[in-house]
């Protein structure tokens, strides 16, 4: 039997890399999936996708730095479906650069996506996910949230962040029966890091520091977003699961 049967699952950031592949994993699970997405056209790609497969979505542009964006979205989803079960907030953003030359138009962008989008998608499906019977919020974090690396401070402290957010909102959410919990992949070989992966010597110093001797793929934070997303979970919250290949127990 199809574990999310019945859910309805937002996922943001979800036309590529990670939310990508847990859209698809999720509707193969029977979830509805809300294909969320700044680019509706990787968006509609991956909702395509899912429904050939036989499973159910709906791609939306949704850039989770707007309010009006996200208004649209849970108007959307109350119409159609009075609820919601899951929500992956998945949207992020890099921006490599020392802190001493930092604009501050580029700080403003990093916390608008990373922070407050993280914080604003969680306060304004509220009202939906207190509908369900048993939600889950994940958030997805990053092992580098307690690390200083050079030369990504600024964004280390979005996702820092992220984690504190998530166990704030576990304590505030726990009343309403919703879990809240974060993942925290290592370095995953998604267009967000591609760049970087692509120059040898980084490559090979980041495969070197990891246990598991490989650097992840999208489809290895799945396993974990299913165990959150469903009711395997039901007695954690507040929890941050690193899916790193032992990099950060190595470190």
């Amino acid at each position: 039997m199809a574990r999310l049967a019945g859910k309805i699952a937002v996922i943001t950031g979800a036309g590529i890399g990670i939310g990508q592949a847990i859209a698809k994993r999720f509707a193969v699970e029977g979830a509805h999936v809300y294909v969320t997405d700044i680019n509706g056209e990787t968006a509609a790609d991956t909702a395509r996708a899912i429904t050939a497969a036989g499973g159910a979505a709906t791609p939306m542009l949704v850039d989770v730095s707007k309010g009006q964006d996200v208004t649209a979205l849970i108007r959307a989803i109350e119409t159609a479906h009075g609820k919601a079960d899951i929500l992956v907030n998945n949207a992020g953003i890099l921006i490599r650069g020392e802190v001493r030359s930092l604009s501050d138009a580029d700080w403003t962008k990093l916390r608008e996506v990373n922070i407050d989008g993280v914080l604003r998608l969680s306060r304004d499906a509220l009202s939906l996910l207190k509908k369900s019977s048993s939600a889950s919020i994940i958030n997805i974090s990053s092992i580098m949230a307690n690390r200083g690396l050079r030369p990504l401070a600024a964004y280390t402290a979005t996702k820092g962040a992220v984690t504190a957010l998530t166990k704030g909102l576990a304590v505030e959410y726990a009343p309403f029966n919703i879990r809240v919990n974060a993942i925290s992949p290592g370095y995953i070989e998604t267009a967000i890091t591609d760049r970087l992966l692509k120059l040898p010597p980084v490559r090979k110093a980041l495969v070197d520091k990891t246990p598991m001797g490989r650097l992840g793929l999208p489809d290895d934070i799945t396993g974990a977003a299913m165990f959150f997303a469903s009711d395997d979970s039901l007695y954690c919250t507040g929890s941050d699961l690193a899916v790193d290949g032992g990099m950060s127990a190595g470190l």
